[in-house]
């Protein structure tokens, strides 16, 4: 993506099944949950970038002694800061080679760390502070285990609004207004009453206090405490947790906006956002890694044993497309298949782009992400050439000549790396962004492959948000190569709609489709459109959310796809470009073709999921109307 947007969260979950001495005996230590973990932090880095955060619960720990361990960290290597504060608290105790680091009794009751259960969390912090008291996981710490609790979670929510004034309803009073305190609190509270429920049973029937905690422990209904805190959550969310006895869970949205997967065998149990991690750090086949499925939670309890519940009724999928275009790593299979059929899926509208002049056109692509849309569009390209060969072929029949049938099948497409990402001066050019003419330098270019004034460019990038790259960086330095034109190809479709559930793309101003279809209204003087859309936004936010629409769907409705798609690229032709710029667009069509798992396209046709979508999209337009640069939820 040319354009810099945050990621989603990222979660990962393992609960060991085994003893240290297990772990000691098969793999040569005790830290194989911790080397494990790290692992699957790592390969998910990509999904958050202001703070990372490992919590641990040891299972059956001494009254007396810490049984919850946590480390947070919002600096820039946040991931090996939280672990090599791990391991100095861990050395303090017993240094690697001494007898200690492999004496299962001392491991289990003393060594910190030495956990059955971890949580782990990358955050990207759509909401709130980027303060360290909100990097996950965040805990809520009793002297009753049962009602101790850690979450972390990828999510955003529409309506944190309504939770919020529901803590202080039942007399409240949280400490922050955010996401993170609110949800934990809000989980909290059920939980306290499903504690505070058993214990007046237990009390009733004559056992002691003493003896009522392990029961409550062992009799504690976890899938009835997740049902009765999401039942007002509107959003998309993976919520994980550990309460302090060590049961766990992980809990995936009714329509499975945020991905979550899972896999179990003897020795553990583990969930993480995304396929491939699991699959790489437990050496496993894609078939064994369980899709956590919309409206279920995955609970795991203090005995080690596990199951799939419904929290919540499935609704209508609305998998997030994003996931596939670009969020999710490539490395899972179904994803690197779905981005290619999406190169592939713009092979005719690129030809048509082109004049279908293969000869006189170079394609390449923008890197990094668009290189598996890229290969999608080649292979498409390569395609269409062979159906024209074999067409040129069969009507020259016998009159064939060698040279002839020799000219036919060295045409290829000329396919070329020639934008080149300058990644050191890409991190310097963020912490100063008022610097266009460093901007311009973010990437460089091969010289010497394009024929000035004679060959188009041909490039693909996954998603065009804001333009800004493109047009202060990308086509400027393309433009030196002076190709006769330059076509920028997105695959995927025009994004004209803010996201509300975890992507950093809150704010209608943002969106470049947006701008160009102001523009065009304002250009061919019907600015009432815009008058009248505002003023239904106003109207939509005095309904309740199940009966409000989107108002913002006729800024679009006046133009077709094309003359937004026309007026885009004018926009991205900044003074002093020669070559002629064009951009084309994936199709809605194509998209789901690409990606028929996914069909959760509302940054694309703003059909949202969730009732509070269609709030936060009208409250997005008053607020660009306004001026008023707050987020819309």
């Amino acid at each position: 993506m040319s354009d810099s947007i945050k990621h989603e969260c990222g979660i990962a979950l393992m609960r060991l099944l085994k003893p240290a001495g297990y772990y000691i005996d098969k793999y040569g230590s005790w830290d194989y949950g911790l080397q494990k973990m790290y692992l699957m932090m790592e390969k998910q880095h990509n999904r958050g970038q202001d703070g990372a955060g490992l919590a641990g619960i040891r299972i059956g720990a001494r009254p007396g002694t810490r049984y919850i361990f946590r480390q947070r960290s919002n600096a820039a290597d946040s991931i090996k800061e939280i672990f090599r504060k791990v391991y100095i608290d861990i050395e303090k105790s017993c240094s690697p080679g001494e007898k200690c680091w492999s004496d299962a009794s001392f491991i289990t009751n003393i060594m910190p760390y030495a956990c059955d259960v971890y949580l782990g969390h990358l955050r990207y912090g759509t909401y709130g502070s980027y303060n360290i008291d909100y990097v996950h996981p965040v805990s809520r710490e009793n002297n009753w285990r049962s009602r101790s609790l850690v979450m972390a979670g990828n999510f955003n929510l529409t309506n944190m609004e309504v939770i919020f004034d529901h803590l202080l309803e039942i007399g409240q009073n949280p400490v922050a207004f955010s996401d993170t305190i609110t949800i934990l609190e809000n989980v909290g509270h059920f939980l306290d009453e499903e504690v505070e429920s058993l214990y007046r049973q237990y009390k009733e029937k004559g056992y002691t206090k003493r003896d009522i905690s392990p029961m409550i422990e062992k009799a504690l209904d976890l899938a009835e405490v997740l049902r009765n805190a999401a039942r007002r959550w509107d959003g998309g969310y993976v919520m994980a947790g550990m309460i302090g006895h060590g049961d766990s869970f992980v809990m995936r949205d009714p329509y499975g906006i945020r991905p979550a997967f899972w896999y179990a065998d003897d020795e553990v149990i583990v969930a993480a956002s995304e396929r491939p991690v699991i699959q790489t750090v437990f050496n496993i086949r894609t078939d064994n890694v369980n899709e956590l499925e919309p409206g279920k939670a995955l609970i795991i309890r203090t005995s080690g044993s596990w199951s799939v519940n419904e929290i919540l009724p499935a609704a209508e999928p609305a998998k997030c497309s994003f996931e596939r275009i670009y969020f999710s790593r490539g490395t899972d299979k179904t994803i690197y298949r779905e981005r290619k059929k999406l190169g592939e899926t713009l092979t005719r509208p690129v030809l048509e782009a082109v004049n279908y002049d293969i000869d006189n056109t170079v394609f390449s692509y923008i890197p990094n992400t668009a290189e598996s849309a890229f290969y999608g569009m080649v292979k498409g390209l390569d395609d269409w050439l062979n159906q024209r060969k074999k067409d040129a072929i069969l009507k020259k029949g016998l009159k064939l000549t060698p040279r002839e049938l020799e000219k036919i099948i060295e045409v290829r497409p000329r396919i070329e790396k020639i934008a080149v990402k300058d990644a050191k001066l890409r991190t310097f050019i963020t912490e100063d962004r008022s610097r266009d003419d460093l901007v311009a330098h973010v990437y460089d270019v091969t010289y010497g492959v394009i024929r000035r004034g004679i060959d188009n460019l041909v490039v693909i990038d996954d998603s065009i948000v804001r333009g800004t790259t493109l047009r202060e960086s990308i086509i400027r330095i393309l433009d030196r190569l002076e190709p006769a034109k330059i076509v920028i190809v997105s695959s995927s479709p025009q994004i004209r709609y803010p996201d509300c559930y975890g992507i950093d793309m809150a704010r209608l101003g943002d969106f470049i489709a947006f701008k160009a279809a102001i523009e065009l209204l304002r250009e061919n003087e019907k600015d009432n459109i815009i008058r009248e859309v505002y003023r239904r936004a106003l109207e939509e936010l005095d309904k309740p959310d199940d009966e409000m629409v989107n108002a913002v769907k006729d800024i679009y409705s006046t133009f077709t796809v094309k003359q937004i798609s026309d007026k885009i690229a004018l926009m991205l032709r900044a003074p002093g470009i020669k070559a002629g710029v064009e951009v084309v667009y994936q199709s809605i069509e194509g998209l789901h073709e690409a990606c028929p798992g996914h069909s959760g396209d509302w940054y694309f046709t703003g059909n949202y999921p969730t009732p509070g979508g269609n709030r936060v999209a009208n409250r997005a337009f008053i607020n660009y109307i306004d001026g008023v640069s707050d987020r819309a939820y």
